[in-house]
């Protein structure tokens, strides 16, 4: 629909932007800082970006606010136009998806196999998910009064939503933001994380190709300071974040002293309750088993990387686990027969093996892994790692290591299961494992957590996803998350 192109180009695979998306148009950045990101499988550098500052922050934030604001802005559009808006969005990213899958695993190690499925494909669905939604639900109602006459409830835009998205599923995190807010009529700032721009990029020229307005949506790319003064911004109404416990706390307090509301989905040390009866056939289970507990090389937050297993069957899971873990292939995030890639960065993989480190340090049994690939000598690699006979009070069962460790627990009956689970300070996701359904249904009832699956764990689109304790406030995705990006106004007739 619209103004310039942006200044960038690729030569021998290095891709290069000189310009930020900021109100609509691509422009030079008010900074000469730039950014260079780095393959997480070779170390090579794969492109160079300019990143953003207070000044560009100012920008963009004005945009938005404009956006919001003047006379037949976003928010005043039909519910149908605005969902056409949003398709056309989710078309142009549809048309980018081979390579935003490329470029994602390219700089965070994700597995391509993975990274064509949520990267390139999850906003796509989310986006059309909440086109739908906006129209067929309607944003007021009537309720008859209980002293008499009638009071009309409205759902309006709450504002300029600030969204802040982490490296691990960048696309897939940041869509489960700013595809709300669009829908409730509410203009987004996103902060994409400084480890994977160049995916970013790509989805500012979506954005750009799209029919959105200007200032609809506006990436400003930079580190943590800019992300903390975006949350501080006076322009901004609504701040959702994806990321660390830490910095959630940090956001929580700012967004608590400006009475702002915040969506914020943290940290995790979830549990994989394997039961007495469960079937663990791993011809059968192995996809649905790696995916809930190392989904994307231990790089997600719901994964259940606590494995509880009774204590009648302990060696058996034992060893199951391990000739599942020591099967799996380790490689190039690019190749598609990889299921095991690489960490993000050299300064994370260091975290993950000092964890390592840490869990053979307090008497946890290494099975297996535990060590680099002897075959890779370039890459953030680190083997897919089992522990044996961990206490549930260690370091390595209570800290988030975010990477491919896994530690297996004993315990002696249902009721020490459930209180084992519930004994950790985070509550994001869980599994439990069982040849009864209706027995593992009761089981999840009894996990303190935000979201649990029996046999399997996948986030739906449509399902209200979030946490309890450490890991968040508030939820994403389904009609809840829409709710998010609404505020709620009672008129009396």
């Amino acid at each position: 629909m619209r103004t310039s192109e942006p200044m960038s180009q690729q030569s021998s695979g290095f891709i290069e932007y000189d310009e930020l998306f900021i109100g609509g148009a691509w422009g030079r950045p008010a900074s000469a800082a730039r950014l260079t990101l780095t393959s997480a499988s070779t170390e090579e550098p794969l492109g160079s970006v300019p990143v953003a500052d207070e000044a560009d922050v100012d920008r963009a934030v004005a945009a938005a606010v404009s956006a919001f604001d003047q006379s037949g802005g976003w928010p005043s559009w039909e519910p149908a136009r605005r969902a056409a808006a949003m398709r056309s969005l989710a078309d142009q990213l549809e048309a980018r998806a081979p390579e935003m899958a490329r470029r994602v695993s390219s700089q965070n190690g994700m597995p391509i196999a993975l990274s064509q499925m949520a990267e390139a494909r999850t906003p796509i669905v989310t986006l059309r998910y909440y086109a739908d939604l906006i129209e067929r639900l309607p944003a007021e109602e009537e309720r008859p009064g209980v002293r008499g006459g009638t009071t009309v409830v409205r759902q309006e835009p709450i504002g300029v939503a600030a969204a802040i998205a982490p490296w691990n599923y960048p696309q897939t995190l940041a869509a489960a933001k700013y595809a709300p807010a669009l829908a409730a009529g509410c203009p987004v700032v996103l902060k994409p994380s400084p480890e994977t721009l160049l995916d970013a990029f790509l989805f500012a020229e979506a954005v750009a190709a799209s029919d959105l307005p200007p200032g609809v949506i506006n990436i400003v790319p930079g580190g943590r300071e800019i992300g903390a003064y975006l949350v501080a911004h006076p322009g901004v109404d609504k701040v959702a974040f994806t990321g660390s416990t830490a910095a959630g706390r940090q956001i929580a307090e700012t967004c608590g002293r400006m009475l702002r509301p915040a969506t914020l989905e943290l940290g995790g040390k979830s549990a994989a309750i394997i039961l007495e009866d469960a079937d663990l056939n791993l011809p059968e289970i192995r996809q649905s088993l790696v995916r809930a507990t190392l989904g994307n090389n231990g790089q997600t937050c719901f994964i259940s990387t606590r494995i509880l297993a009774p204590r009648s069957r302990y060696e058996e899971i034992v060893d199951t686990i391990a000739t599942l873990v020591s099967s799996l292939t380790i490689g190039d995030a690019l190749d598609p027969a990889t299921q095991i890639g690489p960490l993000v960065s050299r300064i994370h993989r260091d975290r993950v093996e000092g964890c390592i480190a840490k869990g053979e340090a307090e008497g946890a049994r290494l099975v297996t892994g535990g060590r680099r690939p002897p075959r890779l000598t370039r890459g953030w690699f680190v083997e897919p790692t089992v522990f044996a006979d961990v206490d549930n009070r260690s370091t390595i069962a209570q800290e988030e290591i975010f990477g491919p460790v896994l530690s297996l627990i004993p315990y002696a009956d249902v009721d020490d299961a459930v209180r084992i689970a519930n004994e950790s300070n985070y509550g994001l996701g869980g599994s439990v494992w069982t040849s009864d359904p209706r027995r593992g249904r009761e089981v999840a009832n009894r996990v303190s957590t935000g979201t649990i699956g029996i046999n399997r764990y996948l986030p739906d689109t449509g399902a209200p996803f979030g946490g309890v304790k450490n890991s968040g406030i508030g939820r994403e995705l389904g009609p809840e998350g829409l709710a998010a990006y609404r505020q709620i106004k009672s008129i009396f007739t």
